[in-house]
């Protein structure tokens, strides 16, 4: 099969020439592309499911349709192998040999048109795929003038005009393109050389393709976010009904969280009768605390899955297709931390004037942030660089705005401060992620907009990555909170009051 790049460009919507809407294209790369295929929900689920081909596909639209509705930036893009891989070599090779095989047919005397014909084929697949279901007229011409039959009898005569053909089939996807492929149709018009102009073909309607996808899911996108709750559901519903076992990480993840929040409420409950300042010798007895609603024991257990490392720990079913984007909001979250630590020590030092200058503080958070990339593997060595590059951009801002620079004493105190920041139980850093942790939690309780008007102290410089965060954070939660609550509903019934059958959880319809 012919190759055929992706790739993904900017452009506004309009209409194609024929009177139907082009499809549109976005220069946004999707969200949360960290996890690898073996890490991706679909294999996740299905070695849960045994890997069942039926549940395989199940879950494949299952994940699809949800990335759909909580990522608005999800599209289909270029995904080729790595240039400098063995594979890719090997399948440009491949390529090539075919395009060369192509070339010699077409030199012979007579001409072979076996290769270039099946290529037409497949070039009308294309076209055809492309067409809306109302543009029959359109889709008439295409199967005449495209006819596979009378062009295999032109074969057999050594008479197919492969220029002909081309110069109509780049007609037709001058007609059908989007706008941003306007240009490299125009280009393919320009080459002589039938060989190379068969291969452009295919590398633009590869493109073509896409761009009809993406189009397809703008327009489905409201659809879905619509009924995306019914829909998911009734899918998992699908594979619980095929393996009732399938909330078992679900039950255990939600199990841990209303075990912390009980063993919190019971520590406060318990306190000792006073009277004058006197301790009783009999403590008023305090009425046990009632247990933790559903809504806070899931608010308790989305901020363990994004604070807390729980390294090899099982994740629940209800989350998988989520897992990778929660990883990756708390990789963002442990990078803000070192952030804010590093930009609260930076101000103390700095008399507070080049902090009011938001190019200062823009370009300490970008030497901040390239520094610490490594952080999670090479804390010490990371805040070592910062500790030296920091200190020399503040040493260097004081003596530019006319204040005193820092003296020796004062910026090896800096210096010792900012690495300190490398120790987990370093003081600023247990503070900054406390401060992160609670506007989090707020941000779960009372809203994102009431959230922000509350800001935390000492997270000021970092509130746009951080809200920007926490608003996906909570989008992403409150779905998955919609979508399972009569489960989660259940599984917490029998958490606080265990049936007393054998029978055990019944799947909730």
């Amino acid at each position: 099969m012919p190759k055929s790049n992706k790739t993904i460009s900017k452009k506004d919507s309009s209409t194609s020439e024929n009177g139907s809407p082009k499809p549109e294209t976005s220069s946004k790369n999707q969200e949360d592309k960290t996890s690898s295929e073996v890490n991706s929900p679909e294999n996740q689920l299905a070695a849960i499911s045994n890997e069942d081909t039926g549940k395989v596909n199940e879950v494949s639209k299952l994940s699809i349709a949800h990335e759909i509705v909580v990522n608005q930036d999800f599209i289909v893009e270029k995904n080729d192998l790595s240039e400098d891989s063995l594979e890719s070599q090997f399948v440009e090779k491949m390529y090539n040999a075919f395009w060369d095989h192509l070339k010699d047919q077409l030199s012979q005397t007579p001409p072979d048109f076996s290769c270039a014909l099946e290529l037409i084929k497949n070039i009308k697949q294309i076209l055809m795929s492309l067409l809306l279901p109302r543009q029959n007229r359109l889709r008439n011409e295409i199967e005449e003038a495209l006819d596979l039959d009378l062009l295999k009898q032109e074969t057999e005569h050594g008479a197919l005009d492969v220029p002909h053909l081309s110069h109509y089939i780049l007609n037709l996807m001058a007609l059908m393109c989007a706008p941003i492929r306007d240009e490299a149709v125009q280009e393919l018009e320009s080459i002589k050389d039938p060989v190379l102009l068969l291969r452009g073909i295919f590398q633009v309607l590869g493109l073509m393709k896409m761009d009809m996808v993406n189009y397809t899911i703008k327009n489905i996108r409201p659809y879905l976010q619509e009924h995306s709750i019914q829909y998911e559901r009734a899918k998992f519903q699908e594979l619980l009904d095929k393996q009732p076992d399938l909330l078992e990480c679900t039950t255990k993840w939600m199990t841990r969280a209303t075990t912390e929040l009980t063993t919190s409420l019971s520590s406060l409950s318990i306190t000792p009768g006073t009277s004058s300042g006197v301790i009783s010798s009999f403590p008023t007895p305090k009425p046990d605390p009632d247990p933790p609603s559903l809504t806070t024991v899931l608010y308790q257990g989305y901020l363990n899955l994004v604070l807390r490392d729980h390294g090899n720990e099982e994740f629940p079913e209800t989350l998988l297709m989520d897992k990778a984007r929660l990883q990756t909001m708390r990789s963002k979250l442990r990078h803000l931390t070192i952030l804010a630590s590093v930009l609260l020590v930076a101000r103390s030092f700095s008399c507070g004037v080049l902090f009011n200058s938001p190019e200062f503080v823009d370009k300490l958070k970008c030497i901040t942030k390239a520094l610490t990339k490594e952080f999670s593997t090479k804390p010490e060595e990371s805040m070592l660089s910062v500790s030296e590059q920091v200190s020399q951009e503040i040493h260097q801002g004081l003596k530019d705005t006319g204040l005193t620079a820092l003296s020796s004493e004062n910026r090896a105190s800096l210096v010792g401060q900012l690495r300190n920041i490398a120790k987990k139980e370093n003081c600023i850093r247990t503070i900054i992620e406390q401060r992160i942790h609670l506007f989090l939690k707020c941000c779960l309780i009372r809203g994102m907009q009431e959230s922000l008007l509350d800001f935390p102290g000492g997270l000021l410089f970092i509130e746009p990555e951080l809200a920007e965060l926490g608003w996906k954070f909570v989008n992403l939660m409150h779905h998955n909170q919609h979508v399972f609550s009569p489960y989660y509903a259940e599984i917490l019934k029998n958490i606080i009051s265990p049936p007393n059958d054998e029978d055990g959880e019944k799947p909730v319809k």
